[in-house]
């Protein structure tokens, strides 16, 4: 059973920094794309980053390029979401996702995390 468990969330003042971190768990990753969604009160799930097992291709929401950092650590089953410059429309649960492929669609990806919530104050 595949369990994939995030951290980093909390509140923070807007133009500030968080990074989240997941945790993959249940067995070795070997080629899955991971990544991570959110979702704001009353709002869609939404694409946010996914990067390739090999790194080779990152794909980034227009809302945040150049924001946020996605990285992975393959050894360690992790990965990461540096977030710079937040804004209070960034305010939402952020999910860590697993698949096999790499795509915005959340239909795409065989595992989430629980989330962490991330809440932004202006």
């Amino acid at each position: 059973q595949v369990q994939l468990v995030e951290s980093g969330g909390g509140l923070v003042q807007a133009g500030g920094s968080l990074r989240l971190s997941c945790v993959a768990s249940g067995r070795t990753f070997s080629r899955e794309t991971m990544g991570w969604f959110r979702q704001a009160p009353e709002k869609e799930r939404e694409f946010v980053v996914a990067m390739t097992w090999s790194g080779g291709s990152t794909d980034y929401a227009d809302s945040v390029k150049g924001r946020f950092t996605i990285s992975r650590d393959n050894a360690k089953n992790t990965v990461w979401q540096q977030m710079n410059s937040l804004k209070p429309e960034d305010t939402a649960v952020y999910y860590c996702v697993a698949g096999y492929t790499e795509t915005a669609r959340p239909d795409g990806y065989d595992y989430w995390g629980q989330g962490t919530q991330v809440t932004v104050a202006s």
